[in-house]
């Protein structure tokens, strides 16, 4: 049987915590930040938890992550 690869796109947005959980960043963070709030600027610094629903697909992206 061939070995099962990962996404590699997949593996750079999205990493797994001690506890299991996927987290990735936000886009829009990086550039034309003059028109954007500071409370907005300010929620796209942090990690953000994927949902439920979208983390069995995510998984099988990263079956060795």
């Amino acid at each position: 049987m061939p070995k099962i690869k990962t996404n590699r796109s997949a593996a750079k947005r999205f990493k797994k915590t001690g506890s299991g959980k996927l987290v990735y960043r936000k886009s829009h963070a990086s550039h034309i930040l003059t028109k954007k709030t500071t409370k907005r600027k300010r929620n796209l610094r942090k990690d953000h938890i994927v949902d439920k629903t979208n983390v069995r697909e995510i998984k099988l992206l990263l079956p060795n992550g």
